[in-house]
């Protein structure tokens, strides 16, 4: 077992791309289960929200947006610092980028820990980073804000979010008040795993909470389909705090029973898998789940460094749990 490869190396189909009229100014981009893409029309430019993995994969984007409208794309917002999110950005270059937006939190984690992360994602995911030659390093914010900003692209008011931790420490939310419309990022998920990794468990589904407060009608999640009513939108939320939940519960069980990472494995998995098994990225995102579940669990407070010799590790330590 110790030569398996990442769950992620077998998915090699692409995916059906859908892009979705939300409004007359928001716009989904899905695509079965990979990293979904927001995009937002103002009366003089364009917002892109979270950026592909590569410049290459951000031209079938661009395509979409270009049957709509010429409007320049001027400003590109990252939800966090993950390398599938972030290391498309300058593919937008070209076409009329000025500012690529983050929190603070954001920016401090591509600090610390952005060129681990690019190196460890790359690995994991070798279909999601097609053409990665073209990207150029890492994508660094030009606007860093704290709690919260408000941009008008013309008349449309947006507002630019840092509800709290989950995902990551830094997760940003991007929400057109008028139209009640919310880009969640990878705070929410529908029909597909969480990856936590690099996630503050307890804290995420206070920042659900938060999130539910807004009164969303539509939602566009970090991955799988866009949620284009007030329930559909619950039950997105509903189903992200189960995950996590039930995730972050079994380890704390785990841990109170002194198990060490293989045995909390093997318990979690008695929990997650009757309601999860069969959701998209499951089995990719499980290890690094528990690992990260059992080490707050433990008291680490903070999520550690993923690198590409860590995730192996991982891996292999736990492909006999």
């Amino acid at each position: 077992m110790s030569d398996k490869k990442f769950a992620s190396h077998a998915d090699l189909e692409a995916k059906k791309v859908s892009f979705e009229k939300l409004s007359e100014n928001a716009y989904a981009y899905t695509a079965e289960g990979d990293p979904n893409t927001g995009v937002i029309i103002g009366d003089d430019a364009v917002m892109i929200i979270d950026a592909t993995a590569t410049p290459v994969m951000a031209q079938d984007v661009v395509r979409y947006v270009r049957e709509i409208t010429d409007k320049p794309i001027k400003y590109v917002t990252l939800t966090h610092y993950h390398a599938v999110r972030v290391l498309g950005a300058s593919g937008y270059q070209q076409h009329g980028l000025q500012d690529i937006i983050a929190s603070r939190q954001t920016r401090e984690l591509i600090v610390e820990r952005g060129a681990q992360d690019m190196a460890s994602e790359i690995g994991r995911f070798p279909r999601l980073f097609n053409a990665v030659e073209s990207v150029p390093g890492l994508t660094w914010p030009s606007i860093v804000f704290e709690g919260e900003m408000t941009l008008y692209m013309g008349s449309l008011e947006v507002k630019i979010m840092h509800l709290g931790r989950g995902h990551t420490k830094g997760d940003t939310v991007v929400w057109i008040p008028a139209q009640k419309i919310l880009f969640s990022g990878d705070l929410v998920e529908a029909d597909a795993a969480c990856y936590t990794g690099d996630a503050y468990l307890a804290d995420w589904p206070t920042t659900l909470d938060a999130l539910a407060a807004l009164g969303a009608e539509k939602m566009i999640p970090g991955r799988g389909p866009a949620l284009l009513n007030p329930e559909r939108v619950q039950a997105g939320l509903a189903y992200t705090k189960d995950f996590v939940s039930t995730l972050y519960r079994s380890a704390q069980e785990a841990v109170a029973q002194g198990m060490d990472l293989a045995a909390c494995m093997r318990h979690t998995r008695q929990q997650m898998d009757p309601k999860f098994a069969k959701v998209f990225i499951y089995e990719h995102c499980l290890p690094f789940d528990v690992t990260r579940a059992h080490d707050e669990a433990s008291g680490i407070r903070d999520p550690r460094i993923w690198t590409a010799e860590r995730d192996q590790q991982m891996w292999h330590s736990l492909q006999s749990a």
